[in-house]
């Protein structure tokens, strides 16, 4: 099994599409009124559905972003500026990555998150004309205030918990879960030394913000995930499908 895909509604599939192709690096195939747009790879997609258009970034819901994982964030970032797109400055975040943040044209949050720490970069480890040759689509991250309900819901679709990353300055920690047999390489979950292991995996990673106790707003455009290998549609622990891929 594996996350096939993050479903999200859009104003303008066609048009969002091409954007993360010339833009991301992304291939683009038509599915049905929607589009697909994603790597070529074992990673995640996104279906890009139509009917959207009234989303707005809140920390108050649900869903948060996507990660792409990139070996080279500083070169994927002036490659964005070069082409006109606004990214923030990259810059290391606690003992969690080196990363920097966009938003797409509708609003939706993207997140490009380095291999290595800031200072453990190999010399020249992308392309500079090609900056997302590498890239992944890394993490799916979503907010919860129940981490027990959905750890035990994916549990039982087969996921394993590969990362537990405390994030104290802001209140919350970071919990990762994927479908696979890998083993991080210290057992303790809490090691940071796992952290450049889980940015280079070539799978999607579910990442929840859990915030204790909080409570989160659905978000409408936010169409849920799909799973390769699900034998039929679910519901997870906070109410949103989980779809056969």
């Amino acid at each position: 099994m594996r996350i096939s895909a993050v479903r999200l509604r859009v104003a303008d599939p066609e048009g969002l599409a091409l954007l993360y192709r010339d833009v991301l690096g992304m291939r683009v195939d038509r599915q049905g009124s929607g589009c697909r747009v994603g790597y070529n790879s074992e990673d995640a997609d996104l279906l890009l559905l139509p009917g959207g258009g009234g989303y707005t970034h809140d920390r108050g819901q649900r869903y948060w972003k996507i990660g792409i994982t990139v070996p080279d964030v500083d070169l994927a970032a002036a490659h964005l500026r070069a082409l006109g797109t606004a990214v923030s400055t990259p810059s290391q975040f606690l003992d969690i990555g080196y990363m920097c943040h966009l938003a797409d044209p509708e609003g939706f949050v993207v997140e490009l998150l380095q291999h290595d720490f800031e200072g453990n970069k190999p010399v020249q480890v992308a392309d500079p004309d090609a900056p997302f040759a590498q890239a992944r689509i890394g993490q799916i991250t979503l907010r919860t205030g129940d981490i027990a309900g959905e750890d035990a819901f994916w549990r039982a679709q087969g996921m394993s918990l590969l990362s537990m990353q405390e994030v104290a300055p802001h209140g919350f920690d970071l919990h990762f879960y994927a479908f696979t047999d890998e083993t991080p390489p210290n057992p303790d979950l809490w090691a940071v030394e796992n952290r450049e292991w889980l940015w280079k995996r070539p799978y999607t990673t579910l990442e929840f913000q859990h915030l204790a106790g909080a409570q989160f707003a659905p978000v409408p455009d936010y169409q849920g995930i799909e799973v390769e290998g699900l034998a039929a549609p679910l519901k997870d622990a906070f109410g949103d499908p989980v779809l056969p891929g």
